[in-house]
């Protein structure tokens, strides 16, 4: 296959870069220089021209890796994030329609759209009630995907990543605790300790993505990438502490940030019938990851 990558240089998509180079001709597209890749295309960061990508090669899957994924950013300049997150979703659908209908297009969305959910574990048709304007904007990116699917017939399909995590991050909860584990005497978090995430590493992200490009599935589908499972951010201290070899106390200032969920679990029955199951527990991912902290 020909597989386009829009947000190549960024986290996830320098690992699905990775991945997809072995098996497949894979390209690229971001807005960082690399002018040592031939199937690389620069694009603008302010007015991004994605026809022009779309005429020169021909695309059998286009996987949008690109946009801001930082709740924080989105609450202190929401103008960039609705540009980022929603806006270029639709040019890059308008640049599909008018010049490879057949390409089929992945959103890398996010589980920022299910806000607190009510009942767990979180399913594709639980109730969407976003908390941030990346929530909201990751909302309106899928409504667009889904028109675009209704009324043109195109090919859309929303995955909805949950706590992504591995080495090449260097933002979120692991990080920080990571981090605060190797500079800080106390180890200061946010919230109780009970607070719970669905966290995946993003080898088995890429793994889960790959099985959405090989199958073949209906018009429009969405799916939750996640493990199933709920973790407790005390646990996932414990865990960093742990693999770091760091006995030191964990301090939670039961302060709540703005826009961040309580306690989130996925129901993955949708993307397990398409083959997908975990390959790296999270323990096993943490020291995956602290050491990768540690060689910077």
């Amino acid at each position: 296959m020909n597989i386009l990558i829009i947000g190549s240089k960024g986290f996830i998509g320098r690992h699905l870069v990775s991945f997809f180079s072995k098996t497949d001709k894979c390209y690229e597209a971001d807005i960082i220089n690399d002018n040592d890749n031939p199937n690389y295309f620069k694009i603008s960061a302010t007015s991004p021209d994605f026809i022009s990508i779309f005429k020169k090669e021909k695309f059998d899957v286009c996987i949008n890796a690109s946009g801001a994924a930082n709740v924080g950013a989105s609450l202190s300049d929401p103008i960039n994030d609705f540009t980022l997150n929603s806006v270029n979703v639709q040019k890059i659908l308008e640049a599909i329609r008018q010049t490879q209908f057949d390409c089929r297009f992945i959103l890398l969305s996010s589980a920022a759209v299910y806000g607190n959910p009510v009942k767990l574990p979180i399913s594709e048709i639980s109730e969407l009630k976003p908390i941030s304007p990346y929530g909201f904007h990751k909302m309106i990116a899928e409504n667009i995907c889904l028109y675009y699917s209704q009324i043109f017939g195109l090919k859309t399909y929303c995955l909805r990543l949950f706590s992504v995590y591995g080495e090449g991050i260097r933002k979120q909860v692991i990080w920080d605790i990571t981090n605060k584990f190797l500079h800080n005497e106390v180890v200061e978090l946010y919230g109780t300790g009970s607070e719970t995430r669905d966290f995946i590493h993003v080898n088995d992200v890429v793994r889960a993505i790959n099985l959405v490009c090989r199958n073949e599935v209906k018009q429009f589908c969405i799916y939750n990438i996640a493990n199933g499972e709920q973790h407790t951010i005390r646990d996932i201290a414990k865990y960093v502490g742990t693999c770091l070899g760091k006995n030191k106390k964990v301090y939670f200032n039961n302060v709540t940030k703005v826009g961040d969920p309580l306690y989130w679990e996925a129901d993955i029955e949708n993307i397990k019938k398409l083959g997908y199951k975990k390959s790296i527990s999270i323990k096993d991912g943490i020291r995956k990851y602290t050491d990768w902290v540690n060689c910077l």
